[in-house]
């Protein structure tokens, strides 16, 4: 069970602020904490405790030192292509022992792994999948952010962005299969979602001006979804052509919602 808040979940709160969501992640003691520096500190003990007493709870016996490294470097490559080889070369480990931390982290909700979109055309897309942290105020502690002024100016802000959208769409659709989209050539969608009779396509832009570039109309052509949402941190939403339309991160969640589930199924947490 993911225990974390989501956007569709938080929003109830009363003075909800997405930038102290974003940079502090949904952990209900992190995102709640009275200062920045409180959350911190309250993240650097959740990691703490994971590494030192929740894994080998579990039964997994891994130096404390070398999984909080493996951790860190994970945060570095967030939304980012895995190449187990490269990562255990670079890490000093062989590339059996990196899928094993992995599954590590993904097991016990702190990473999660999106596979790379399957087309029966042929047509030569990337075979790699993408990895994550899940929540953002993990992150931004394994990265050493300290509050919203210093995400700003760190390489990591629009993967940060992108993984922060992802983890809660993919955590409310839990019907849909996941996939991104990426070509040999660049075209890319950060989240395509799929079921039997729908899909929609995401991208995802750490801007309130959002621009798209011409990779994004060839993936778009290529997917052929339904809808097409680009997702920014900005309230409401605006069309920018048909089925393609700008919106904030609650406003996707509605969206999708209200245009994928039958009105009996459909969750009001709004």
């Amino acid at each position: 069970m993911i225990l974390y808040i989501l956007i569709s979940r938080t929003w109830r709160i009363s003075n909800f602020d997405l930038q102290t969501y974003w940079n502090r992640g949904g952990y209900p003691d992190s995102y709640l904490a009275v200062n920045d520096e409180a959350s911190a500190i309250w993240r650097e003990d959740f990691i703490r405790t994971y590494v030192q007493r929740d894994i080998p709870q579990l039964g997994f016996q891994m130096p404390v030192l070398q999984i909080r490294r493996f951790m860190t470097l994970c945060a570095h490559l967030s939304g980012q292509l895995l190449n187990a080889s490269k990562l255990g070369e670079s890490y000093g480990v062989a590339h059996t022992t990196v899928r094993r931390y992995l599954d590590l982290l993904e097991q016990t909700f702190l990473l999660r792994t999106l596979a790379p979109y399957q087309s029966g055309e042929k047509k030569r897309l990337v075979k790699s999948p993408k990895i994550y942290i899940r929540d953002n105020g993990i992150l931004h502690q394994l990265l050493q952010i300290g509050n919203f002024d210093d995400l700003l100016g760190h390489p990591a802000f629009g993967a940060s962005w992108e993984g922060l959208v992802i983890e809660n769409i993919c955590s409310v659709f839990q019907n849909f299969r996941f996939s991104f989209y990426r070509s040999a050539s660049g075209d890319e969608l950060d989240l395509v979602l799929e079921t039997s009779k729908k899909k929609i396509a995401i991208e995802c832009k750490a801007s309130t001006s959002p621009q798209v570039s011409k990779g994004f109309w060839k993936a778009i052509e290529f997917v052929q979804p339904q809808e097409t949402f680009i997702v920014a941190p900005i309230n409401g939403h605006y069309p920018i052509k048909e089925n393609v339309t700008v919106c904030g991160l609650h406003e996707v969640i509605q969206l999708i919602s209200e245009s994928s589930l039958p009105e009996s199924d459909r969750t009001v947490w709004w």
